[in-house]
């Protein structure tokens, strides 16, 4: 992993990482669920330096150069897809899994227009972006956990916003729009959504 890379996907995760301090409402707390799903970023970063200072060895017999190209462009996309939610918002979102967090608006547009959860899907990129960069056990298992972790922060903020005031408008909004990806994980018009029950 060249000096460049180590700059740009370490530069990455602490963006991530600031984000809660410069953008997220800081009403909320770092419960230990919050911990929970932002530990895979902090095990990347450490995974990423370790290797960096020569603590941990890449997988081998793998293209540096390929490898090289497609981590810099996940943590760009990442990176645009950051500032494309970020500027997407009126106001500033709670922190992960606060449980007095009452929404006061769906946001459909910019980016969630095409996924319900950008912010996720911007930090599963930055998690593929450590991965090329450096590609070892302790990368990818942080990219599977990243994936565990939101899935669940994510289908936990949809029962919340379904059983909420906003929960009618939330439920067609999820029959339009993908959870991570563009048109997978929508909800079908008579299906009852997490956290709900047929009639």
């Amino acid at each position: 992993m060249t000096h460049e890379m180590f700059t740009i996907v370490l530069a990455n995760l602490v963006f991530i990482g600031v984000l809660p301090f410069v953008f997220f409402r800081r009403d909320g707390s770092f419960n230990f669920r919050w911990w929970l799903t932002g530990m895979p970023f902090f095990l990347s970063a450490l995974a990423v330096i370790a290797g960096r200072y020569g603590y941990f060895a890449r997988w081998s017999g793998l293209p540096d150069d390929a490898l090289s190209t497609a981590a810099s462009l996940a943590v760009l996309g990442s990176m645009v897809m950051i500032g494309w939610t970020v500027g997407s918002h009126r106001v500033p979102l709670a922190l992960w899994h606060q449980n007095d967090d009452a929404p006061a608006s769906i946001v459909n547009w910019g980016p969630y227009k095409y996924v319900r959860h950008p912010f996720y899907v911007s930090f599963l990129v930055t998690q593929i972006g450590a991965f090329l960069a450096f590609p070892h056990i302790g990368t990818l298992g942080a990219f599977g956990y990243a994936v565990v972790a939101l899935s669940l922060t994510a289908r936990r903020e949809e029962k919340r916003l379904l059983t909420s005031k906003l929960g009618d408008e939330y439920r067609i909004y999820m029959t339009k729009t993908g959870r991570l990806v563009p048109g997978v994980g929508r909800l079908a018009a008579n299906e009852p959504g997490p956290g709900r029950v047929a009639a």
